[in-house]
């Protein structure tokens, strides 16, 4: 009885000290790699969503620029800037549109494509503060879509074309000489891209940059419009054609310049009065709009004319490019 008792106080017996301390350590390594494996996770997947947001931005804001741009020089039925009534040069008299950007800012349609290198330089004001060593681009053109007569409104500027020319006019009256047989409707479009330090997500301590547009409007006026917020720097190439017209190669791009080349400049001894803009490289570097916790921005950014050394802060940044011929652009022969 005595050895059947002992036998069974035995088995009751509860876990020794050394099993006990063996089942905490590893059940603690267990629980630490878990933890490991869990912030390497959320790490990972913070990474891949500051990533993939700025992907998306960047996609976002080249698509708009690039949509714009390829549509430059179109003016309806008519192929040619030049056989438009009512255009007008910055140093011509005031015609038609607002002045606030400057004088035929928006009717200057002999230059669809036109832009500035590192400046803004135009009358309207910008978002302060505007990002001086950006440049602006600006794309004249007319709107996809012809307009029914009913749909014109007071004031808003249109171009009314068939295949012979066209006239810019204001309002609701049709130009004298133009029918709706043989002739369409639409609206001029004059849009100025440009960069500014702040935008509609910035609070205090943290400036969050974005990309802007000055565009005509309908009731004629100049509508200052946020496109996409992070975005730092815009840079732009112009892809210039310089055969003289006539000549094999003429209608093909020879070299990418920026906007102040002395060849786009009339007021240049090295002045080509034949270049024709052809195409256009756009740069566009976006960052994200909060920082990063562990990261530290140590790239340098060299693409077009910049070299911009490593801002060493915590936004991860990214820079996309794209080159867009004018599918309508016409080169004089």
């Amino acid at each position: 009885m005595n050895r059947r008792n002992r036998i069974s106080g035995i088995s009751q017996l509860g876990m020794t000290l050394i099993e006990l301390m063996v089942a905490l350590a590893i059940g603690s390594f267990l629980m630490i790699g878990a933890v490991t494996v869990f912030q390497h996770s959320r790490t990972t997947f913070r990474i891949n969503d500051n990533v993939s947001r700025l992907q998306e931005n960047a996609r976002f804001a080249l698509d708009t620029v690039v949509s714009d741009i390829r549509m430059a020089h179109y003016w309806g039925l008519t192929a040619r800037s030049v056989n438009v009534a009512g255009r007008a040069k910055p140093t011509d008299p005031a015609g038609l549109g607002p002045a606030s950007c400057g004088q035929n800012w928006t009717i200057n349609l002999e230059s669809a494509v036109g832009a500035t290198n590192n400046s803004y330089g135009w009358g309207c004001a910008g978002t302060a503060p505007v990002e001086t060593n950006s440049d602006t681009l600006v794309v004249r053109r007319v709107s996809e879509e012809p307009l029914a007569a009913a749909a014109l409104t007071a004031n808003t500027l249109y171009v009314q074309s068939n295949r012979q020319g066209g006239q810019i006019f204001a309002g609701t009256a049709i130009p004298a000489g133009y029918t709706a047989a043989t002739s369409e409707t639409h609206r001029l479009i004059a849009d100025g891209y440009y960069v500014s330090r702040t935008s509609s997500l910035s609070s205090a301590g943290n400036l969050v940059p974005s990309l802007r547009r000055q565009t005509l409007i309908g009731g004629g006026t100049i509508e200052n419009q946020e496109i996409m917020t992070g975005v730092e720097d815009m840079q732009i190439e112009l892809g210039v054609d310089t055969d003289l017209p006539g000549t094999a190669n003429r209608g093909a791009v020879d070299r990418f310049v920026n906007a102040d080349d002395p060849i786009l400049n009339p007021a240049n001894a090295a002045y080509i009065p034949y270049a024709e803009i052809l195409a256009v490289r756009v740069w566009l570097r976006l960052r994200a709009e909060r920082t990063e916790n562990g990261f530290v921005d140590t790239a340098a950014y060299v693409y077009a004319d910049q070299n911009v050394p490593a801002f060493n802060d915590g936004f991860r940044r990214i820079v996309v490019s794209k080159t867009i011929y004018i599918r309508n652009a016409r080169p004089a022969t």
